[in-house]
């Protein structure tokens, strides 16, 4: 199976008990190695009011809870969401800071920007794997087309004329929708923005065509009719939309996509903490308020320790290496 057909849906994480449950049972060895002495500063490297903030601002304000703590979120955009990470490398490493970070600060960034100022591997330590968010085609709802076949037959009568919208130089809704060009042998104009929340702003205005968006970005503007949605970008159909077929069904069997979101500290960070806060973290992912709470943004969750992260993150990063070359996508300053 190739790295572009190998996507797959991640299957929802089963079971799990009620998060003030799970509080009150952490081990007592996890709560005596490390506890944190001052507030806690949650990185999220994209603008408020994404998907990738409503999720991390739903873990932390359980990780509050569990460690007895402020913790607060600190929005640092900008760069492909370069900025932030950076600043999360070469900050401070106690454990008092931590991000949630993606395919494209974790992923892509290394093989499209020319200088990062960071290893995703080397500089960081994983904390876990939450799961992905799958992609859906969405368009302005003036757009004269209805399905994947009426949108490739309305680019390819004039190349390069519809433009669409990605979430940076480097995110999953950038190369995806590369990719996909490829595959379908169709022109259309990069149009990158700072992040979901002014991608979608312009998408409703009708500024922008189309956008191969992450579903929780998108969900509420599918559901109230101020966008279209033509395909989900997976195998399979999505519950939250399922009566949008997937780009298989509609002749396109590889351009699959979904974009993995993942929590870190600095790799320096001591062992004790980061064993602390991966703990305190996978316990909230798996209790069953915070999964529904996720759950109800359009989000797949799979959730992974950092044993199981470590290889997934090696695997991943080489489907993104191939499917850049696959679309021929340079380097930018």
């Amino acid at each position: 199976m190739t790295a572009f057909s190998r996507r797959q849906a991640l299957p929802l994480i089963a079971g799990g008990l009620a998060a003030p449950a799970l509080i009150g049972a952490r081990g007592a060895s996890a709560q005596g190695a490390w506890a944190p002495s001052k507030t806690i500063t949650m990185v999220i490297p994209y603008p408020a009011g994404g998907p990738t903030d409503a999720i991390g601002r739903i873990v932390a304000r359980e990780l509050e809870l569990a460690l007895k703590v402020g913790v607060v979120v600190d929005n640092r955009a900008g760069a492909s969401g370069a900025i932030g990470t950076r600043s999360v490398a070469r900050g401070e490493h106690d454990g008092h800071v931590i991000i949630f970070g993606n395919n494209q600060t974790h992923g892509s960034n290394q093989f499209l920007l020319r200088e990062p100022g960071y290893d995703p591997q080397k500089d960081f330590a994983p904390l876990a794997g939450v799961g992905s968010f799958e992609h859906a085609f969405v368009v302005r709802k003036d757009l004269p087309a209805k399905d994947i076949p009426e949108f490739i037959a309305l680019a390819k009568k004039d190349p390069g004329k519809l433009n669409y919208g990605s979430t940076g130089i480097g995110s999953g809704s950038h190369l995806f929708t590369e990719l996909f060009m490829t595959r379908t042998g169709i022109q259309m104009t990069h149009v990158p923005f700072r992040g979901a929340a002014p991608l979608v702003q312009e998408l409703v205005g009708g500024r922008i065509d189309i956008a191969n968006s992450t579903l929780p970005s998108v969900l509420g503007q599918i559901q109230s009719g101020d966008l279209r949605a033509l395909a989900i970008a997976s195998p399979q159909r999505n519950g939250s939309v399922p009566n949008v077929p997937t780009l298989r069904e509609q002749g396109v069997a590889t351009a699959d996509a979904d974009s993995w979101a993942a929590f870190f500290a600095p790799a320096a960070t001591p062992a004790p903490a980061l064993a602390r806060l991966s703990q305190e973290i996978v316990t909230i992912l798996n209790a069953a308020a915070t999964r529904e709470a996720i759950l109800r943004t359009g989000f797949t969750m799979n959730v992974r320790d950092p044993a199981a992260f470590r290889p997934y993150h090696a695997q991943e990063l080489q489907v993104l290496r191939d499917v850049i070359a696959a679309a021929n996508i340079k380097p930018v300053e």
